[in-house]
């Protein structure tokens, strides 16, 4: 009877256990969780930012790297026949805007160092470029106008006084503003606020303690004692 009963309270526990494990797996799935977004790839970044503070305040990490995104998908080897690299540089625009990044005495297309600091560079062009432009007022309007010069050429802006009517374009400056944009924005956000926990960690951890108070010690009656009366096993806390 003992025997039948532990059997039976066993497979009530198992049954209990299945149970809370279906609970908390349909608790996993319903539950939201943060999307999935783009992110500046790691061997990107340290040209990427500084190529954003040597250039003009319109400019953001953000910003480039959806550029970026729209134009190679983050591939230095990117080619679509007329422009190349992984800032998308036709050769022409890349004779006059192409600049050493990286120091190594020659400026590369197919280099992002040397291709991401000409990007951000040019760009600062076109957004004094499309200032005459009617819709450049605000910084949403000549980043939309400096985008469509980027991608049409700033010349084609001017004639249309305005972003001109080329569906490549117009879908161009949609999804770097409407998509790419705010996903890259919410990335960078999450990723400065990780910085900032990993920085207040490693000055924490960093941080000395304070050391605490030495005892004061007691006389010793042990016959080994030091002159002073203080037993040679006293020890400082640290």
């Amino acid at each position: 009877m003992l025997t039948r009963a532990a059997g039976m309270a066993a497979a009530f526990v198992a049954g209990l256990a299945l149970v809370v494990a279906a609970v908390l797996v349909v608790r996993h799935l319903t539950e939201p969780s943060e999307p999935e977004l783009p992110v500046v790839p790691d061997t990107r970044r340290p040209v990427l930012e500084a190529a954003v503070r040597g250039a003009c305040s319109p400019l953001s990490v953000p910003l480039l790297a959806a550029q970026i995104d729209a134009e190679s998908g983050w591939r230095p080897d990117a080619d679509s026949g007329h422009a190349q690299g992984i800032s998308q540089f036709s050769p022409v625009t890349w004779k006059e805007w192409g600049k050493d990044g990286n120091g190594d005495g020659k400026a590369d297309v197919w280099e992002p160092r040397d291709a991401i600091p000409s990007q951000a560079r040019y760009m600062c062009h076109l957004y004094d470029v499309v200032k005459a432009v009617p819709g450049s007022g605000t910084r949403l309007g000549s980043t939309r106008l400096a985008l469509a010069a980027y991608n049409a050429g700033p010349n084609a802006v001017l004639r249309a006084r305005g972003i001109p009517k080329i569906l490549e374009t117009q879908e161009y400056v949609d999804k770097i503003l409407t998509d790419l944009l705010p996903k890259y924005e919410e990335s960078e956000e999450r990723y400065q606020r990780s910085e900032a926990k990993h920085r207040r960690t490693d000055r924490a951890s960093a941080a000395p303690s304070a050391p605490s108070a030495p005892s004061s010690p007691s006389p010793s009656t042990d016959p080994s004692a030091t002159v002073s009366g203080v037993s040679p096993s006293a020890t400082r806390q640290p």
